[in-house]
């Protein structure tokens, strides 16, 4: 069940604790992605309050929101660039996509499997992806106070193996959101030195969301294609009879 838009962009937007989730999140993209000069950058679900570092340099900036959850104009006080699509059918043609972002899009769909197909559509060669979902074993996941609460969450191994499931190659992880999912003023006052510690401490203290960078899986042509026929072998090269060795 997709979280409704209006929801998401009070959380992430008009909430401390949203505006401290989505610095995290974004400050993990952008150690993946640091820079997209040129190139075409797609978000799906929820991922526009991510995408905004990449405004001012890539080539297109493009915001998907599937049709149960709603959309929004994005990014305020600049030209819309966010639009409303169906969920596994994207108006994005095929490999057109040099980056994408999906958080808010996998975990609360109820066919995850065609919109990692969708997903693959629309990458191009060499292109890649982040998805960003709830983890299993982090405290966001247990709580129903952010949009992380909601949905199926995933552990490293279940993300990577449905990825591969769907031709994708899982490349690098990580978890952020090692903060307590709560709006109390020391939580908040607290927040960055949590998530410090929690990077040194990680194998212990599990971050509240997953991310993983994966590439798409370009496999080998396969069928009749096009075949040549030799019809005259060669012999093994033999020295002349009409030539006497020196």
């Amino acid at each position: 069940m997709h979280l409704d838009v209006q929801d998401l962009r009070n959380f992430y937007y008009r909430s401390t604790l949203g505006r401290a989730a989505q610095k995290a999140v974004r400050d993990e993209l952008l150690e993946l992605w640091p820079e997209a000069k040129g190139q075409t950058v797609v978000g799906f679900g929820f991922a526009v309050p991510l995408l905004r570092p990449y405004l001012g340099e890539a080539r297109r900036v493009v915001g998907l929101m599937p049709g149960p959850q709603g959309v929004m104009p994005w990014p305020a006080g600049m030209a819309n660039v966010a639009t409303l699509c169906e969920e596994t059918l994207w108006p994005i043609a095929t490999g057109h996509a040099d980056k994408l972002v999906i958080m808010h899009g996998l975990e609360t769909s109820e066919r995850p499997g065609d919109v990692l197909a969708e997903a693959s559509r629309v990458l191009g060669p060499g292109g890649r992806a982040v998805f960003i979902v709830p983890h299993r074993s982090g405290m966001w996941s247990r709580s129903d106070k952010t949009p992380f609460g909601f949905g199926r969450p995933y552990s490293t191994a279940q993300l990577e193996g449905l990825l591969k499931q769907h031709g994708f190659m899982p490349e690098r992880h990580r978890a952020t959101l090692y903060q307590p999912p709560s709006h109390k003023r020391f939580w908040r006052k607290t927040g960055n030195l949590l998530e410090s510690f929690g990077k040194t401490v990680s194998p212990v203290m599990a971050g509240g969301v997953l991310i993983v960078e994966a590439s798409k899986r370009v496999q080998a042509p396969s069928g009749p294609g096009v075949r040549t026929r030799v019809t005259r072998q060669l012999g093994v090269l033999a020295p002349s009879p009409d030539v006497a060795p020196a």
